[in-house]
């Protein structure tokens, strides 16, 4: 007979966003649900019908309001552009504008919350963990246990171009303390958080119900090689620049396909490689999943931390790269190997980067958080 526990999510992702953060909070919550447990999530406002999918997983959800926070207009023109663009920088790093309203909306959301027997909060954002330390008292803890799962860090972020102000510090160091536990996806993340709080630290991958995925059955006979990149872009510390400008150089026909929302970062390698180079925006992840099925092989980035290339870091797009059972060229930004890239446009694999996909299974991922109950 199962254990029923009274689970809550609060969540600025969750589906139908696409994101690590809403994919982690999504599977976990569609996965308490299957395993017989009562869930309620928590998020922010979006404009989604989700009777389908309340339908087919009737958790209770329950959503903050839109933001009442002024949005910085996007200019297209000069010189309005580049003050719109640095004042919304500034406000970010100085206030973690407009983010921080989700402390507030957090905050109140929680007011008539109680009950439960774990309470997991998600970030990127930080003011979502923020929102649950403030309203989060030894005498109201909402939950007996409370994990506060962080996707990446936050003072001690490397991919920044600035450092965080030092008054954040504070609201770190106070969610830290009052949670029973912080959860991050692999191991070598734990060097970026405060030293006394590495003893509530625990290693939870991100989770895919592997069901759900659907691949192409068929025999993969592209007339060319066909490769693919789906994910974001942060310049000089995980871009394709390298790979790109030596594509340019080749002679050899080829179709780069890359799933993206900085389609503005392409503009100019869309000149160099024409039809070499399609630029997709993001799409569904199952169908992703699918599509990504269907290619020769896939192109994944390490993160360049301190001047190296983190090789050993397991992000959410590296494992559904993994689940999508294709061969993984993995490159750095700082160096290009292109006898690698040769080989692999010459259907060579045996450098390919192997995941073990077993550790990403979500019954075993649930299974990590519910543990931390006892």
């Amino acid at each position: 007979m199962i254990d029923r526990r009274n689970i809550l999510l609060v969540s600025n992702g969750f589906y139908p966003e696409i994101s690590p953060r809403s994919f982690r909070a999504t599977e976990l919550a569609k996965e308490f649900f299957r395993r017989g447990h009562k869930v309620t999530v928590i998020s922010k406002h979006r404009d989604h019908d989700y009777s389908d999918f309340l339908h087919e997983f009737p958790i209770t959800f329950k959503m903050w309001g839109k933001t009442g926070f002024p949005i910085i207009p996007d200019f297209k023109k000069r010189p309005f552009s580049f003050l719109c663009r640095t004042i919304s920088r500034l406000l970010l790093l100085l206030f973690e504008y407009p983010g921080i309203e989700e402390m507030f909306q957090v905050k109140k959301m929680l007011k008539h919350e109680r009950g439960y027997d774990l309470m997991i909060s998600f970030a990127v954002p930080y003011p979502v963990h923020w929102g649950v330390a403030w309203e989060r008292s030894e005498k109201r803890h909402i939950a007996k246990t409370w994990v506060a799962d962080c996707g990446d860090p936050y003072m001690f972020a490397r991919l920044d171009t600035f450092k965080k102000p030092f008054y954040f510090k504070f609201l770190e160091v106070n969610f830290c303390k009052r949670c029973n536990y912080i959860s991050i996806p692999f191991k070598e993340m734990q060097v970026q958080f405060y030293p006394q709080f590495i003893s509530k630290i625990k290693v939870i991958p991100q989770g895919v119900d592997f069901k759900e995925i659907k691949l192409y059955e068929g025999q993969i006979n592209n007339e060319k090689p066909v490769f693919i990149f789906a994910g974001s872009i942060i310049p000089r510390k995980r871009d394709l620049t390298l790979l790109l400008d030596f594509l340019a150089s080749l002679s050899v026909d080829f179709l780069f396909i890359v799933y993206t929302n900085q389609t503005e970062w392409f503009d100019k390698y869309r000149i160099a490689l024409g039809e070499k180079l399609e630029i997709r925006r993001y799409i569904e992840r199952l169908s992703l999943f699918y599509e990504m099925s269907k290619a020769d092989f896939l192109v994944n980035v390490d993160t360049i931390h301190d001047n190296h290339s983190n090789t050993e870091a397991v992000p959410s797009k590296l494992i559904d790269y993994a689940l999508s059972n294709r061969p993984i060229m993995n490159i750095s930004s700082a160096y290009l190997d292109k006898e690698m890239v040769i080989e692999f446009l010459n259907k060579d694999y045996s450098r390919q980067r192997v995941v073990e996909k077993s550790n990403y299974d979500i019954s075993k991922v649930s299974a990590k958080f519910l543990e931390l109950l006892n």
